[in-house]
């Protein structure tokens, strides 16, 4: 059987520094593939669908709500030809039921164990409209290493120098942040993955240079503990989300080759600057994620914050609108006070304001958003900010000769 995978573009931040990540949702769903599907993956953001292609089966993995339109047209040219398709990913779970309108089939939770029946199903004429096994977890023992090989590997790269690679060593998430459907999705537990399987996996991935997805590594210390001690003898180079602010952690995590963290900026406190500091001390680089928009955020609190910002000496920074996003507390706050003026779905970007603020106008908003952007690389753009990143990883990797030249000129 000849199964497409598709990986929709989706429009990306205007001053976010230009590259594109290898997707993780896919590799994933690959690894679940029965043995005699046949799959051919094409990631839209670097590849051009050939829709002409003969193909048995289609299935599209969304994992933004800014890609789902672009899906939902992809879709409609594949069963104009009488090819059946089916949605999954992150984003079709968030949308499910608007998801049913424009596929064949729709996919809702976990893979692992759950595709050879759909694929039985299809081979015998009768796929289910909906497959829903959201919060129907399967055993975590049973997430494997993602099959990488369907990727076109030499697209994933800035200006010849390679990227990371996308893992995750656990799923779930006990926090409820605000803005996040992680709870939604994963569940409300900290589901870790077998040390043995996440180092596995990483020791399989040809690539020295790693991006961790999961939400938050902070959420068991003896399980990162016990993580980071495996990882070591990968020599791995490594950035994630946030780490434990702990010092027996910390050196752990710079050990095993943490390069950099995705570190929130909630506001101007010493937390935060302490929070900075200490991962600069044991030589992990900070990327602050700031989240623009809450209801006390006001035009001289954002530009107060940027003072700050530039103050503590991050080595990034990546601006965000706080965006309502379907499956949250956000979605429900806004959406119920009627603050939400745009369900256009392509505007969900994190780059756009969709609400009405509370201490703003939208255009007030959406103009300190760039406000931002631009005044943090004011002094240093973003690309020279990431060759500096990228130098500090290529210097530890030299010293531990794990060093690849470039991927190409």
């Amino acid at each position: 059987m000849k199964f497409k995978l598709i990986y929709p573009i989706w429009e990306k931040l205007d001053r976010q520094t230009r590259f594109t990540l290898p997707p993780h949702g896919p590799v994933v769903m690959a690894a679940a593939l029965p043995d005699h599907v046949d799959v051919d993956f094409i990631d839209e953001n670097v590849q051009e669908i050939n829709f002409d292609d003969a193909v048995d089966f289609v299935g599209i993995s969304m994992m933004l709500t800014a890609q789902i339109k672009r899906g939902w047209e992809i879709a409609a040219i594949f069963r104009k030809k009488g090819i059946k398709v089916i949605f999954g990913g992150i984003a079709t779970m968030l949308h499910a039921e608007e998801m049913q309108e424009h596929a064949d089939s729709v996919f809702l939770g976990e893979v692992e164990g759950r595709l050879e029946q759909v694929f039985e199903d299809f081979k015998q004429n009768r796929l289910k409209k909906v497959y829903d096994y959201m919060h129907d977890f399967p055993p975590i023992e049973n997430v494997g290493t993602a099959r990488r090989s369907i990727l076109k590997r030499d697209m994933y790269n800035y200006r010849g120098v390679q990227m990371v690679d996308l893992v995750h060593a656990s799923r779930g998430c006990r926090f409820n942040c605000y803005p996040c459907a992680v709870r939604f999705l994963g569940g409300r537990k900290f589901r870790p993955r077998p040390y043995d399987k996440v180092v596995e996996e990483m020791a399989s991935i040809d690539n020295n240079r790693l991006f961790i997805v999961d939400n938050s590594l902070a959420q068991d210390k003896d399980w990162e503990i016990g993580l980071f001690k495996e990882m070591i003898p990968l020599k791995k180079k490594w950035c994630c989300h946030p780490i434990e602010n702990d010092d027996k952690v910390l050196d752990l995590a710079a050990q095993a080759g943490a390069w950099f963290v995705y570190q929130a900026i909630f506001d101007s406190s010493d937390f935060i600057r302490e929070r900075v500091k200490r991962y600069h001390d044991y030589g992990i680089a900070v990327e602050g994620s700031i989240l623009l928009g809450l209801d006390y955020h006001t035009e001289d609190y954002i530009k107060k914050w940027m003072d700050f910002l530039l103050d503590i000496e991050l080595d990034m920074a990546e601006f965000t609108i706080l965006t309502p996003f379907p499956h949250t507390k956000t979605f429900d706050d806004l959406h119920e006070a009627r603050r939400i003026f745009s369900y256009d779905w392509n505007d969900y970007t994190c780059g756009k304001v969709v609400f009405q603020p509370k201490m703003m106008t939208p255009e007030k908003l959406q103009e300190m958003y760039y406000y931002c952007w631009d005044k943090f690389y004011e002094e240093e753009p973003a690309n020279y900010k990431m060759f500096k990143m990228l130098k500090k990883v290529m210097d530890k990797e030299k010293a531990d000769g794990t060093y690849k030249p470039r991927v190409r000129e």
